[in-house]
């Protein structure tokens, strides 16, 4: 079976050892059902995370578009508001699908080869923020420190058999689960039903510092 084209250009991205050592790369994918260039995007995620395990994928599903079909169903108010803070941090011209986020810190059209390959390259050499989490029951450790206000969020996702579409981990809900200002932090987890991660980002949808999934 051929691989697509996008996704040999993916691989070959992820294919030198990463120096950015604080965990996965967290890709995350603004999408909605009425974008006809989303379908490539999804495929080439879902096969970038079922053959790597320092990748994970997000995708965000959004409503703007609602108007050229039927009404995106799995679009959250989260979504739109993340994506303008993305919108804002890269100087865009304005929201777009797909866009791809690579750690808060790169983004591309998530259907563009070169343009998300040279993206994930560059996420994966980031300096490391030396911030750690260690799991454990029902809570995380945190650890570290950081130069400004960060934010802890909480992200639920559907995956598995638990996902009736065919975007990658779509976003069920987001919240912020309290600021960090750096140094050592014991935080008791929400409950998880079907995917759960924890996000370590600056504020202001600044860099992804960590990030861990709890499932």
């Amino acid at each position: 079976m051929r691989l697509p084209a996008l996704f040999v250009l993916l691989l070959a991205a992820f294919a030198a050892p990463s120096a950015h050592a604080d965990g996965p790369v967290l890709v995350e994918l603004f999408a909605s059902k009425n974008c006809r260039s989303c379908p490539a995007a999804y495929r080439a995620m879902d096969e970038l995370e079922a053959q790597r395990d320092d990748v994970l994928v997000l995708t965000w599903p959004v409503d703007y578009w609602d108007y050229l079909g039927s009404k995106e169903k799995m679009a959250l108010p989260e979504s739109k508001d993340r994506q303008r803070g993305y919108v804002e941090r890269f100087s865009l011209r304005g929201p777009y699908t797909p866009q791809a986020v690579f750690n808060g810190a790169e983004q591309a059209p998530g259907n563009k080869a070169s343009k998300v390959g040279a993206a994930l390259g560059k996420a994966m050499t980031l300096p490391e923020s030396g911030i750690r989490l260690v799991s454990k029951t029902g809570k995380v450790s945190l650890k570290g420190e950081t130069a400004s206000l960060t934010d802890l969020w909480w992200v639920t996702y559907l995956t598995d058999e638990d996902n009736p579409t065919k975007m990658p981990n779509p976003v069920t809900s987001a919240r912020q689960i309290g600021p960090w200002l750096g140094g050592r932090a014991d935080i008791d987890l929400p409950a998880c039903e079907s995917g759960c991660m924890l996000i370590v980002q600056e504020a202001g949808f600044g860099p992804v510092l960590t990030v861990m999934d709890v499932r």
